[in-house]
């Protein structure tokens, strides 16, 4: 790559190191195919079109804006210019021509966000600055720069918004209702924009053991010495595969009031997106651009989720990813293993439906099925 190149692209800085670079690369090659459906299903749900349409119109971006400039500090070639200098190189090699404005705000806790309507706006806090080194906080601004060129920085301002909202009206049951569905699906979203966002910022740093090492930073502070890569991504094994249904259940209600997934589970989808075909095509050069967007069919994007879905079905080793795949195959004796993997869950013992008939009484017909049957 050369300096001219870069230059006319309007970034001033060539990157520390040679990258690849990636001309006119579509959002596409990177989104995560959950955020596609996720961000699909959000659209279709009832009255979000009516939500987004009056807060875009209604949401103080100007005031935003004004905030942040009186109240955190502007990176620039003055303030924060290796901060400025990572910026630019990640909008080049991502293609992305106008380079959004980037903020430090000083907050302990370690935090990245991008924002805004109009123009994205990236915004990282002192606690992320000081906990990271190079390499890392080079994959998060590329992580952000990602969101930028998804498009994502629209709902999560709205989701913000509603979310502060929501609080306020929580005195009135059918608005905060009403509301919390629309946080809640957003919330779903983002969480799966967010796998989207760390492969933009592997594609930036083009470092994987950064990456993961700045997943690692964010889920146990900056105690590099005491921790491990490999253990570390050996924890999201054990959190998928552990446990019951019961569990599967209980890992659903924790990650619902979440805006991102867990550390562990991000690290381990980012490297298997490293290691796959897909990631390697891209690196090749080989990947959808900009100008192919207008062409892309929608059914398309549907098919290429439901394979991912069925993909992440079969391979999951969760209890209840397991129990979606024998409904989908038709496997006998779901009622039994349902039973089992709920086992205790009221206080009783899993029940034995193992032993031979002369073990278990005859069922009458007329008995009802067991998710009709009253607990006790």
């Amino acid at each position: 790559m050369s300096d001219d190149s870069h230059e006319q692209n309007g970034h001033e800085n060539v990157p520390s190191r040679q990258r690849r670079r990636f001309e006119g690369i579509s959002s596409r090659a990177y989104e995560h195919p959950a955020d596609r459906s996720a961000l699909v299903a959000l659209r279709k749900l009832s009255g979000f079109d009516t939500v987004f349409k009056a807060l875009s119109g209604l949401l103080p971006e100007r005031s935003l804006r004004l905030l942040f400039l009186s109240d955190s500090v502007r990176v620039s070639d003055a303030q924060f210019a290796h901060l400025n200098d990572m910026l630019r190189d990640a909008c080049y090699i991502l293609d992305l021509e106008k380079v959004p404005a980037m903020y430090v705000n000083q907050d302990p806790q370690p935090n990245a966000m991008c924002i805004g309507l109009d123009e994205p706006i990236i915004v990282v806090t002192t606690g992320l600055v000081e906990l990271l080194d190079e390499e890392e906080m080079r994959a998060v601004v590329g992580h952000e720069v990602g969101h930028a060129l998804s498009g994502h920085s629209v709902y999560r301002t709205i989701l913000l918004f509603l979310t502060s909202l929501a609080l306020r009206v929580a005195w009135i049951p059918l608005g905060n209702l009403a509301i919390m569905a629309i946080v809640t699906a957003l919330r779903e979203w983002f969480r799966k924009s967010e796998l989207s966002a760390d492969r933009a910022g592997l594609l930036v740093g083009q470092d994987q053991q950064a990456s993961m090492r700045g997943l690692m930073k964010i889920a146990g502070g900056n105690h590099l010495h005491e921790m491990n890569v490999d253990a570390f991504l050996a924890q999201a094994e054990e959190y998928e595969a552990g446990g019951d249904l019961r569990d599967s259940v209980l890992k659903i209600l924790n990650v619902l009031p979440r805006s991102h997934p867990f550390t562990t589970v991000r690290a381990a989808e980012l490297k298997k997106w490293a290691e796959s075909r897909d990631y390697q095509r891209i690196m090749d050069g080989h990947y959808p651009r900009r100008d192919e967007d207008k062409d892309t069919s929608v059914t398309d994007s549907f098919r290429q989720s439901a394979a991912s879905y069925a993909s992440d079905v079969k391979s999951s080793k969760d209890p209840l990813m397991k129990l979606v795949g024998d409904i989908a195959g038709g496997a006998g004796d779901l009622g039994g293993r349902v039973r089992r993997g709920f086992g205790g869950f009221a206080g009783g013992a899993p029940r034995d439906t193992s032993g031979s008939p002369k073990d278990t009484p005859p069922r009458d017909t007329d008995e009802r099925p067991d998710e009709e049957r009253p607990n006790g």
